[in-house]
Formats: structure tokens, sequence, C-alpha cells
């Protein structure tokens, strides 16, 4: 990983010495993404910075990197994973002339024009000037894993790695995109597919699409674009599963191999689940040193990931350091705004903060680290989420919901056809949707992926390269491999219920490389269900923090009076109480709060090494089973209390001894077999009190004390006044 940035005239001029400042500026603002190297060069109309995070050949990998007749000149970011290989390629008297994995992208380039990447493998951010055409040539790889962001107007182009970057130049605006961010669906987690652009945020900023190579003249600033890969839209017909299967554990195998590829040390983020463990599986016996890091929080503790990830990485003989987030941990307001500074994305959240912790984790522990394994995007494209879309059901029931995630889509296009459907089954058909009236096709779950493609880039990669490289560590994501991806697109419909229901491609193909008691551990989300209610205590903590002083400050922002009613966001804040809830509504204010300090920050952009990051964390020391005390309910809960189920609410059972709890007639749970939590809600119709209730369903508060907190927050239950 590294920071890249550039200045270049579009309008035929040279630059003037005043561009020295700009690039010095940009340097030192992407310093975090590569504190090994620093390189700057001004030659005629182009202006090039260079920060340098070394991974391979540390001695003498350092850019840029310039053909040997001087008419290419290259900065990239990121990895080449395949560059010998494609070194190998070369037509005959070619020689690299240093040990970077990027240099070979001088010479495809040369032989391939824009056709360049191709057969490159790997994740990067390319800036190449060819002094001999006068054009400037942009590029990233195929899932937009390393970002690359631009400011333009008919006069010049500013780049960048990160928004923050362009800011260093005085044309750049400073002001955050209210309009165009409040329309992005994941925002608010409306039920849509994600949106065909991306959303960078801020006014004025673009992204080079990922899978995509410009071209902009110099001399006149006409710009060309060229895609070079997509999904595959074709099945394969003739394939059977368990070739299928096969094949995905070769190519996941080859895919880990390349990650774990490096000159220096390497660190791998586990959670105790398949994905994760499938890498931690694939890539223990490749490395001579490898440490482990978990998220020890109380969502992890309760649903088993962290102890999950401790027996894990005994089975393989590797380090795991147990990460510790107490229970009434939270950052502090201004550590939170170094981090929504690092991100520069509404959408940072816990997710987001829980990584940024670990990396920084990692990095004070073991000085040698620069790259990180991941286990993240599995999910997205080997049908993860399969059970969540409407529950646990099955492939038909999965697809129902794409088709409503679909249609919910399409109206959002065309809402004035959204009256008909409304109120029960539609007389029109969806058909009437589609665009100019062409007819898009039956296929939703190909639309479903390709919007998955698109969040990945909105969302995951995004904060996955930010977290990382707030630490100076480049995060390296295996499941993210084209081949993979293609060949899970290209599964028939006969199949997709075979391999793609709950990532059963993946499980399958790590049947015999893993323990089966991680390769058939259900899917447990990072810290949503039962972890919910202590990451959402920790949001709230953070936005109550010193008189509501992120809430104010985001009501302040430019913009903010426009765009955000501050009466609203300061009552939903008081609704949540002191924070024991699992409602959504947590999330959704922060991002309204994180809109509002990003238009703040971006007015007056500050300099990250300026915002401070606060305390480290400590991991634990002793088993995880051990650490129940930690994440202990507060002392003062109430078991004399009388708990009973809300007036709208009843506890029922059928024939079949299945017990049901209900809301106005509508099913929100499912009981089988004797559960403690079941036991105590039959309990509760007679107790005088919680804690006589316990008594007699003999259950420790403990015990239920995560399903208790989320029927409470979803006002099942409630206190007796």
């Amino acid at each position: 990983m590294c920071g890249i940035a550039c200045v270049a005239r579009l309008d035929g001029r040279e630059l003037g010495p005043e561009t020295d400042s700009v690039l010095h500026e940009m340097a030192e603002i992407l310093d975090h993404r590569g504190p090994d190297d620093r390189e700057l060069m001004r030659d005629g109309p182009v202006g090039m910075a260079f920060t340098r995070l070394s991974l391979v050949d540390p001695a003498g990998g350092g850019q840029p990197l310039v053909s040997d007749d001087g008419s290419l000149v290259l900065i990239a970011n990121g990895e080449v994973y395949n560059h010998r290989e494609l070194a190998a390629g070369l037509p005959g008297g070619v020689r690299m002339r240093t040990g970077s994995d990027c240099e070979v992208l001088l010479h495809l380039y040369r032989q391939h024009g824009m056709d360049f990447l191709r057969d490159v493998r790997g994740m990067f951010g390319v800036i190449l000037w060819d002094r001999a055409n006068g054009q400037l040539i942009l590029a990233r790889d195929r899932f937009g894993v390393k970002p690359l962001y631009y400011q333009r107007d008919g006069r010049r182009i500013v780049l960048s790695s990160e928004i923050k970057g362009l800011f260093a130049d005085p044309d750049t605006p400073r002001g955050f995109d209210w309009a165009r961010s409040l329309s992005v669906a994941m925002l608010p987690a409306s039920p849509r597919f994600a949106a065909p652009e991306m959303c960078t945020w801020f006014e004025g900023v673009e992204s080079v699409p990922a899978a995509t190579v410009l071209r902009i003249d110099l001399r006149d600033g006409r710009t060309t674009e060229h895609r070079y890969w997509e999904i595959p839209a074709e099945r394969d017909e003739d394939a059977d599963a368990e070739t299928l299967i096969g094949r995905y554990g070769e190519l996941l195998e080859a895919s880990v191999a390349e990650c774990a590829t490096a000159d220096t040390e390497l660190g791998l983020f586990l959670s105790g689940g398949i994905d994760s463990g499938a890498v931690l599986a694939l890539a223990a016996g490749r490395l001579d040193t490898l440490h482990t890091f978990t998220a020890l929080t109380g969502g992890t503790h309760d649903n088993g990931d962290a102890e999950n990830a401790q027996w894990l990485a005994r089975e393989f003989g590797v380090s795991n350091h147990q990460v510790l987030f107490p229970r009434d941990h939270a950052p502090a307001p201004e550590e939170w705004l170094r981090l929504l500074w690092l991100t520069e994305t509404p959408l940072c959240g816990p997710e987001a903060y829980y990584k940024h912790e670990l990396h920084r984790f990692a990095r004070r522990e073991r000085p040698e680290l620069r790259g990180m394994l991941l286990g993240a995007a599995s999910d997205e494209f080997n049908g993860g989420y399969s059970r969540d879309v409407l529950g646990e059901g099955d492939w038909q029931s999965f697809l129902d919901g794409l088709a409503y995630l679909d249609r919910e889509t399409r109206l959002e296009r065309d809402p004035a056809l959204a009256r008909w459907w409304t109120g029960g089954e539609s007389l029109i058909a969806l058909s009437a949707l589609d665009a100019g009236g062409e007819r898009r096709g039956e296929d939703v779950y190909r639309a479903y992926v390709e919007s998955e493609y698109r969040k990945v880039q909105q969302y995951n990669v995004w904060h996955e390269d930010r977290t990382a490289a707030g630490s100076g560590i480049e995060a390296r994501v295996p499941f993210l491999d084209h081949r993979l991806v293609e060949l899970v697109a290209t599964v028939p419909d006969r199949l997709r219920p075979r391999l793609l229901w709950d990532k059963r491609i993946l499980r399958d193909a790590m049947a015999s490389r893993m323990p089966q008691r991680i390769a058939e551990r259900p899917k447990g989300p990072f810290f949503y269900g039962t972890g919910t209610r202590h990451a959402y205590r920790m949001l709230v903590r953070l936005l109550r923090a010193d008189d509501d002083h992120l809430v104010e400050r985001a009501l302040s922002a430019p913009g903010a009076d426009v765009f955000l009613d501050a009466d609203a966001v300061r009552r939903r804040l008081d609704a949540l109480g002191d924070g024991d809830t699992d409602s959504p509504e947590v999330e959704i204010l922060l991002r309204v709060v994180n809109m509002g300090l990003l238009a703040d920050m971006a007015a007056k952009p500050p300099r990250l090494e300026d915002l401070p990051s606060g305390p480290a964390l400590s991991s634990l020391a002793g088993a995880v089973t051990d650490a129940t005390e930690l994440f202990a309910p507060d002392a003062d809960f109430d078991t004399d209390g009388v708990l009973r189920l809300s007036d709208d609410a009843d506890l029922l059972t059928d024939e079949a001894g299945t017990w049901f709890l209900l809301r106005e007639g509508q099913i929100e749970y499912v009981f089988e077999g004797d559960s403690p939590i079941l036991r105590l809600l039959r309990g509760l119709r007679g107790a005088s009190s919680l804690g006589d209730a316990l008594r007699t369903a003999e259950v420790e508060l403990h015990e239920v004390r995560a399903e208790l907190d989320e029927l409470l927050g979803q006002r099942l239950l409630g206190w007796a006044s």
C-alpha cells in the first residue's frame, strides 16, 4: 500500500514552481499510507507525489517508475500479485530494472495500450504519464480495492489516493455534497439494490471507476474510458457441482498464496467463522510467522466468535491476540472525528471502529507488520446473506426477497407507478418499470450480484482500505480474486440452491482443508444479532459524550440547517435513553451526525496527525471462556422489578409444541425446544418479580440477558410501573 497523488495541466501548458508546495502538502497528507519513503516529481505538465509502504523489494522498489527510454512514468498504489508470471510473458529483450511488482505495468502498457490490465491480478490504483503521446492514464483494479479520486476543471486535474489529499489544491471545492449523499440508499438502510454510480460524498470529487482505464489528453482534456472487466453474464450450463467446488477450492488456495506473499511480516484478522478461518487454513503453512487478531467485544463473546477464533488459532499453531473492547468502552468524540476524517465516509460505524483499533493494536505489538489478510467479501458473492434476506427459509424465499428489493429499486426510478403496488398484489407487470420499455430479464440473482459488486466498492473495500492505512498497514482480500467471482457468477440456475445457499460452495471446498467445527459453523454477523446491544451502547455513549458535542457540532455544520431537522435529531437521541437497544435507529442517527461532521471538517480540512487517536487497547491474557465477567450486565439490573409482555404482545403455542411471540397478531419470534428465554417468558405471567420468574424457570440472569435486552429494545417487554 502506498499513497499516490498527481497534479496535471489539461490545457497544454506546463506546471509552474508553485505546484511544488501543493505536491509537498499532498505527500504530507498521505504520509500515513506510506511512511517508509517519499518522492516528489514535477516535469512539464505533470507533477507526482508518492509515499511508500514497503512490502515487496523494500530496498529497490521505489517510485516513480520510469521506462528505459524515459517515455513512460508510473506511480501505483497496491500489489500486482502475478507480476513474475506477467514479466515472463513479455517480449524477448525486455529487462526488469527493479524488484517492484508494479514495474511490469510499464511494459504491459507499452505492449497492449489501453488493454494493459487485462491479465493483471491484484489490487491497484495507477497513474501513468505517457510522455510521448501527452496523455495521462488512470486505472483501478476490478473491485476498486485501492482508491483513486480526482477533481478537475478545464485547466487542471488533481488526483489522490484519499479525498483529503485533493484539498491540498486550493481550487478543489471544500463542501460536503448533501443532496447527492442523501440519495444513497445505504445511509438510511433502505431496502434497495445499490446504485450504479459511486458516491464520493464531497462536492466536485469523482472516483476513477473500478475495472476501468481512463485516458486523458493533456493538451485539451479529452477523456476516453475503457472498461476492461465485467462480471460474466453467461452461465456454465454444463457444469456439475463437484467440479465447481473443486475448482473453487483450487482458486481460493491460489489466491491466498498470492496474497500471503511479501518481503515483510503479514497478519490476519480472525473472526472464528468460515471466511477468515479459510484464509488461515490456507495461509498458515506458507508463512514463517503469522499473528492473528480478534476483536473481543460483548458481541463476539456472546456469539462465540472470539472463542472459536482462539480455538482455531490453537489448531493451526499460530498466535491469537484477543483485543479487548471493555463493556463500557466508547471512543471519545475527538477520537471519532479522527476516524471519520480517516475513512471519509458517513457510513463509518462500529465495524470501521473495531477494525481500526485492531490495526492499531497489531502495528503496536508487531512493529514490522505491514500487511493484513482479511476474510472480507466472501458473503457478498458466495450467498452469505441468503438466510438473512427473509430469515430462515430456502432458496426460493431468498429469491422472493431479492425480487422485493428489485421491485423497490425500480419503483424508485418511476415513483408514479408505486401506487399500483400498495395494498396487496399489483395488476401491473414488473416490466412496466423497465426504462424505455426494455425488459431487463428475469435473473434477479444476477441483479443482486451486480448490486453487491457496487456495495463492496461503496462500503466494504472503502473502509477496509482506510482503517488499515491509518496504521500504515495494507489490507489484502483473497476473496476478491476475480477468478473466484467469475466462477460463482457462472453457476447455472439449477445449481445455485446447492452451491450458493449459505455459502455451500465455500464450505464444501474447505471441508478437507480445515476443522469441520469452523467449516460448518453458521454465519454470525460481526456485531449484529446478539452483539448489537453492545455496539449500540457504545454509539449512544459516544453521541451523548460532552453534552452531545458531536451532535451539536454536526447540526452547526455548513448545509446542516438546510438538510437536517435539528429538533428531530435531538429528539431521536433523547429517545435512545442510555443506549441498551437493538434499534437500527442508532446507526441511522450516527450516519446523519457523520454527514454533518464531514461537512464541518471539509470546510476547513484538518490535518489527520493533529486529531488525537486516543489510548490503544490491550489484549486479553488467558482463555476467552474466562472473560464472562468482563461483559456482565450492570449490577443494578432490577430483578425485584416486575417484567411483563407489552399490551400488544402475546405468547402462544401450537399443537406441535412450538411457541410464538406475536405483536398485534404478527409473529416476531419462534421458539423451538425448551430454551431458557422461553421458560422465563412463560413464567412471567404469574411471577411477582423478575427474580421470582428466574427462580421458577430455573434460569440465571446471564443466560437470558441478551434476549431480555433485545425484547426490551423492541418493546415486546416492559417494566410494570
